[in-house]
């Protein structure tokens, strides 16, 4: 481990977060910044390679869709790699059935077997609503049957529900869905924002890249903790690990959903034709099923083999990757008490999923280091304005 007071900067993660944070410091002020990662890899879960098998790249923990309406994010993720002109669709299969996500047109009309107007679509939604007769929906269920109808609710929310949170609908709050957003059209691109594609060199280029600016240094394999009572007083951190573990869990653990990873190599060059096929039957043990190679349908993968990733749900525990957090009313008391600790200590900023609990999608994440850089790095190394600790 090289000398700690040879630096300026000290990052804590390597995800988006840390990984924007550490180059614009390094390229934009000269900074001699320390990046310290507790896995074997950098990226954080956008990393990808080669898998060793097909050589297809995939995405270690899930497809990971890039997509922003920032064109500041957009031209600055551009600096690192060129993108294709990627754009997502997903695919469900329930009853052995296809259907296009997100809700849409075209699910409903498969759904119904018949050609559906916009107008046929609103009717039928609006009549199984009325049909329920919830207006003070108690639990997910009842929220969900209220937004888009029973018929929806049953063949594609329910038992993707009770797979992603191993509970029954009913016993889950109704807060945790805000809205179903349906599409009264054909379209089914997954997302809508201005900017959308894939990283023509992958994303494990992009970090390597991010981090071979002069004056970065990384370090794999390193837990921060260890390390923290060597680091000079006064020395600015960026924290982007569990807001929760940094406080030493002194007001308890916060929730959050891990997901499990089931790979498998199938002697066939195309296994289910697209990217992304989700499982909404609550007899089928996986939520989707990830196939890489139809993510850059412009590579020349070999044609005998194919990699395809099933992917499960469940709570995480203690040195799990947490993913998502689950946000009970506990929860956010929890992150509430840490947060007012987090503006209490000195010299340390929070960022990125972990340390902000909360889910933040790559280019969230790029735009809230570069919003850091500006407001709060930039005068501190220039002006020497304090940090604002949080």
């Amino acid at each position: 481990m090289p000398d700690l007071t040879s630096f300026d900067l000290i990052v804590v993660g390597s995800g988006f977060y840390g990984a924007t944070i550490a180059e614009r410091c390094a390229a934009g002020l000269g900074l001699r910044v320390l990046v310290l990662e507790r896995r074997p890899h950098l990226g954080g879960n956008a990393w990808s390679e080669a898998d060793p098998d097909t050589g297809i790249e995939v995405h270690t923990y899930g497809s990971h869709l890039f997509h922003t309406n920032s064109e500041d994010v957009w031209n600055y993720v551009n600096r690192f790699s060129g993108f294709s002109n990627y754009r997502h669709r997903v695919i469900t299969r329930h009853q052995d059935r296809f259907f296009t996500m997100p809700l849409n047109l075209g699910t409903l009309s498969t759904l119904f077997g018949r050609f559906l107007t916009p107008s046929d679509a609103r009717a039928i939604i609006a009549a199984e609503v009325a049909e329920s007769g919830i207006t003070h929906p108690a639990n997910l269920e009842e929220k969900a049957i209220s937004l888009v109808g029973r018929s929806m609710y049953e063949a594609f929310i329910k038992g993707y529900t009770e797979k992603q949170w191993q509970t029954d609908p009913r016993a889950l709050p109704a807060d945790i869905i805000t809205r179903l957003p349906v599409r009264f059209t054909f379209d089914d691109f997954y997302f809508n924002d201005r900017f959308e594609g894939l990283p023509l060199t992958g994303y494990g280029e992009i970090f390597k890249r991010m981090f071979a600016t002069a004056g970065i240094t990384t370090r794999t394999n390193v837990d921060y903790f260890d390390l923290k009572p060597q680091i000079p007083a006064g020395m600015p951190v960026i924290y982007t690990g569990p807001v929760d573990r940094y406080f030493d869990f002194s007001q308890g653990e916060l929730g959050w959903r891990t997901l499990d990873f089931e790979r498998e190599i199938v002697p066939t060059g195309d296994y289910q034709g697209a990217s992304v096929v989700n499982y909404p039957d609550s007899d089928v043990a996986f939520t989707r099923i990830h196939e890489f190679r139809h993510l850059h349908p412009e590579r020349d993968y070999r044609a005998d083999k194919t990699v395809i990733f099933k992917e499960f749900s469940r709570f995480a525990e203690r040195g799990d990757e947490p993913y998502y957090p689950i946000n009970t009313p506990t929860d956010k008391a929890r992150y509430d008490a840490y947060r007012a600790m987090a503006d209490a200590e000195p010299g340390v900023i929070f960022g990125g999923r972990l340390g902000t609990y909360r889910y933040l999608d790559m280019h969230q994440a790029i735009g809230a280091a570069l919003r850091v850089f500006d407001s709060q790095l930039v005068p501190h190394f220039r002006g020497g304005q304090a940090l604002k600790a949080g």
